[in-house]
Parts: C-alpha cells; sequence; structure tokens
C-alpha cells in the first residue's frame, strides 16, 4: 500500500471512530504504518498533526450537533472526548471564537473539513539518494519512553534530544560507536517501526554498538534486523531542510519509485549539533521494500 492510499485509510478509520477513545498506534495500522512513523509523515504531508486533526474535527463536529440539537452541552462534550464541561468550553471557544451557548443561540462557528488526500502532480524535483543493503546489527542508546497509544510531537522529540545533549548522554554515546558504524561518527535517533520489541519507546538516540559495556543504567541495546534502506542527504539548516526533504521523500519519491516503506526502523543520522548551519549535512535512512 502506498503511502497516499494509507493515510486516506486511516483517516477513513479516525472519521468512523470519531467519538470513540482513538488509539494512534491503531490508526497507524490502518496504513500499515507505526504509529511515530505515521505521526511523522502525517504531520509533514498535511501540515498539522494528526491530534490536531482528531481535535479539531471533534469540535467541528460538536458545534454542528450544539446547533442543530437541544442535547446538553455536557453530553456533547463527553461524547467528543472532553471529562468535563469546563474543558471543552474552553477548547470549544478557542478552536470557533464563540462559547458553546453562544454557539446554540445562533453564533457563527468554523467548520474543518474532513480530510481528503488526493495525489498532484508537482514540480519535477530531483532526489538525491542511494540504496543500501545492511545486515542486522547492534545499536546502543536512551529510549524515549512515550505510549505509542499517545500523541508523539516533533516538539516532545525536539525537548529530548536537547535533554540528551545536556546531561552527557550524547557524549556518553560517543564512547560506543563501533569501528564498523553505518552511520559514520554520526549519533542517529531511531524511529522505530515493526522492529520494535517495546512498544513504550517509539523513538530513541543511539549509535552503532561497540560492544564494551554500558556504564550507565538509562542505556538500552537492541537489535536493529537485516534492512534494505533508502539514504537521503539533507542539506540545509533544521528544522527547515528535514521538512522539506521528508515532503518530498514522502511526496515524490515514493509515488514515483520502485520502493515503499516497509515499517521498520528508519534513522536519521546527525554529524554534529550545529543544525542552524546552512550548510549543515545529515541523513535520513528509511528502511524499505521492493513494490
Amino acid at each position: 500500500m502506498d503511502w497516499i492510499s494509507g493515510i486516506q485509510k486511516a483517516v477513513d478509520y479516525v472519521e468512523e471512530h470519531i467519538t470513540m477513545d482513538l488509539d494512534f498506534s491503531e490508526i497507524a495500522k490502518q496504513a500499515y504504518s507505526s504509529g511515530f512513523h505515521f505521526q511523522r509523515v502525517f504531520g509533514i504531508l498535511c501540515g498539522f498533526t494528526l491530534g490536531d486533526y482528531i481535535r479539531m474535527r471533534r469540535l467541528t463536529l460538536a458545534g454542528l450537533e450544539l446547533a442543530a440539537t437541544n442535547t446538553r452541552i455536557l453530553d456533547i462534550a463527553v461524547k467528543y472526548g472532553y471529562d468535563t464541561q469546563e474543558s471543552f468550553s474552553r477548547a470549544f471557544t478557542r478552536f470557533h471564537g464563540v462559547s458553546p451557548s453562544q454557539a446554540r443561540n445562533g453564533a457563527g462557528l468554523k467548520s474543518f473539513s474532513r480530510l481528503s488526500v488526493k495525489l498532484i502532480l508537482a514540480g519535477a524535483n530531483v532526489t538525491n539518494y542511494r540504496i543500501e543493503k545492511r545486515e542486522g546489527f547492534q545499536m546502543i542508546g536512551r529510549p524515549l519512553r512515550v505510549s505509542g497509544k499517545k500523541e508523539l510531537t516533533s516538539a516532545r522529540i525536539s525537548d529530548f534530544w536537547h535533554q540528551c545533549r545536556m546531561d552527557g548522554t550524547i557524549t556518553e554515546l560517543s564512547r560506543y560507536i563501533s569501528e564498523a558504524n553505518i552511520f559514520g561518527e554520526s549519533i542517529a535517533g531511531a524511529g522505530f517501526g515493526k522492529d520494535a520489541s517495546d512498544s513504550n519507546f517509539p523513538y530513541a538516540i543511539g549509535v552503532h554498538y561497540n560492544g564494551i559495556p554500558a556504564a550507565k543504567k538509562d542505556l538500552i541495546v537492541w537489535e536493529i534486523p537485516a534492512h534494505t534502506y533508502a539514504v537521503f542527504p539533507c542539506i540545509g539548516s533544521m528544522p527547515e531542510a528535514f521538512t522539506r526533504l521528508y515532503q518530498q521523500i514522502y511526496s515524490e519519491f515514493f509515488p514515483a519509485s520502485d520502493y515503499q516503506p516497509c515499517g521498520g526502523t528508519d534513522f536519521e543520522a546527525y554529524p554534529s549539533a550545529d543544525v542552524k548551519n546552512p550548510g549543515y549535512t545529515c541523513e535520513i535512512w528509511v528502511a524499505v521494500e521492493k513494490k
């Protein structure tokens, strides 16, 4: 399944279960993806997060129901995922610009339409890449522990990198870089897919492991199975260059390529922390398979 039809299938699932307690990993399964991978690609391609989409669609439908029925405000709040009328009223007012009571009395409302994913022709851009076939290897790193059932934002990942730089984790990981490191001297961010043995850490910061016993208890070792990777060089200051390249990979490269993501562990290999340098160069590794 390609990413375009996969995203549409996931969106259809969200809409069919919009009043239920949505599990982000279950949504991602509709696109044959992990929760982390799907949320990242959805946000980059759509310009808003999956969580934002769900919230805006629920508030849109809640507004329609308030205007068209006499159902109690509290009942509508609970139906669309809010524990209290107060929390619903705050979210509703931020989105619509009017309170639920005003909406019931005929005030103007906003509507966030259902997402319809379409493949369109866009500029014929050149995407630089190479294909790497790699045997299985070990990585050592620090996991970001968060339930795969919940929203995981790019801000949370950026904060995690900042924390690991400040507390010495990045420096410590440099001790364990294998001489055969497939990422050179880079530290890698790993986005786990079907390779994950623990769904509570969909992301980690680590290196190709040299086998030296780890001194810190919060570092773990995990096995990465053999994969074929499409590797894309990313040049420019972050996060702008990173976002542009991800958009190009999933909206242009994969639809036209013989390859598609296979749901394995993907990597972002960073050679230094100088990410605001206009000439900064890193790499995105996507585990792929033939279509």
